[in-house]
């Protein structure tokens, strides 16, 4: 590829796009978990470090976040629903556990890079160890004078790891495709999926006109939960929507990691690296634990629990057939909560302990 200032946008996109491509179709072809998501994800990532001018387009981004949360929708049945509200004492208990594993978290990266990373301070280690989006949880450290390239930084290798460790688990323990739970609706028909993505869309274009957090892929989850269970099941989504969904949000992550992502703070990455696996395997005794009393599939709650992204863990639980709504409604739930309860948190934990005066 050319340089950046040499390559037009339009080319620059095609040629990330052809690059995921190939990679999706050698990971389907190796067999590998959620290939159209994690062959574009590394592939784009390993091009990016090398220099190459990849890039994601925003609207082809958020096009596959409204397809995914499209696709997402129509799981939530009302027997779905049901079961969920007998949950709920298990999604609020998944929501302390995030929270206090990102204090943790947030904490344990402090003590081992203050020493050593200029200009570190815990605002920043603690909107860098909230368990949150990467986009949001950057914002609120912009906000308050914290760091934005370390919270950016290690929320992406988070991501990352997490998207990538997981799946690979779950496939090669052989746990995959023993909670399926299928959509509502399972025939592809061309006018109700056009009214389908039409609802969906005004649902997304809601959510952004309101400002909140994901727009694209809640409001369009939300709008198809709605229809589904209101009990009109237009259409299912074809594969092949789903696939291109799964390429452009692989692509969107692996972009981050640019070569000056890399030479930015290697010891805050490595510890990132450390801390995030260490927090997988927490994550994985509290979902053992949450299976023994909910009497839900480990698997699942693995991925409900996890410290990855809401978009990414649930395409890991559709393809792999892992308990679509659970998973959703454990990760949707903490998001929201995180979003609510980590700037309150920020000012009572984190500027009392320091004596900084609010802004």
């Amino acid at each position: 590829m050319a340089s950046e200032g040499r390559l037009p946008l339009p080319a620059r996109v095609v040629a990330t796009l052809g690059v995921a491509a190939v990679a999706a179709l050698l990971c389907v072809w190796l067999g590998t978990p959620i290939p159209w998501m994690i062959g574009p994800l590394l592939a784009t990532a390993l091009v990016s470090i090398l220099g190459a001018p990849t890039v994601s387009w925003i609207p082809f981004r958020n096009a596959g976040q409204w397809i995914i949360g499209t696709a997402l929708g129509l799981y939530f049945t009302p027997e779905v629903l049901a079961l969920l509200g007998r949950l709920w004492w298990a999604i609020v208990l998944a929501v302390v556990w995030a929270l206090a594993l990102g204090m943790f978290f947030s904490r344990w990266l402090f003590a081992v890079n203050r020493a050593h990373v200029p200009g570190l301070d815990q605002g920043t280690t603690f909107f860098a160890g909230s368990i949150g989006g990467a986009s949001e949880m950057t914002l609120l450290a912009e906000r308050h004078g914290a760091r934005t390239d370390l919270v950016a930084s290690a929320h992406s290798l988070r991501v990352l790891i997490v998207t990538v460790l997981i799946p690979f688990a779950i496939q090669w323990s052989g746990m995959h495709g023993l909670d399926a739970t299928p959509p509502a609706a399972r025939v592809v028909d061309g006018m109700g999926l056009a009214g389908l993505l039409l609802a969906s869309a005004v649902g997304a274009m809601v959510m952004v006109w309101a400002r909140r957090t994901n727009p694209w892929f809640l409001g369009a989850f939300v709008a198809a939960m709605l229809l589904t269970v209101s009990g009109q099941d237009w259409s299912a989504i074809p594969a092949v929507l789903s696939n291109a969904a799964q390429l452009v949000i692989g692509v969107s992550l692996g972009v981050r990691f640019t070569p000056a992502f890399l030479r930015g703070a290697p010891r805050w990455l490595l510890s990132v690296t450390w801390g995030t696996l260490g927090m997988v395997t927490l994550c994985v005794a509290f979902a053992w634990l949450m299976s023994l009393a909910t009497g839900l599939h480990l698997a699942t709650l693995i991925l409900g629990t996890s410290p990855g992204g809401i978009a990414e863990m649930s395409i890991t639980a559709k393809v792999l057939q892992l308990g679509v709504p659970v998973v959703v409604a454990f990760q949707v739930c903490r998001l929201v909560a995180v979003l609510i309860l980590v700037e309150p948190m920020y000012h009572r934990m984190v500027r009392t302990d320091s004596g900084t005066p609010a802004r």
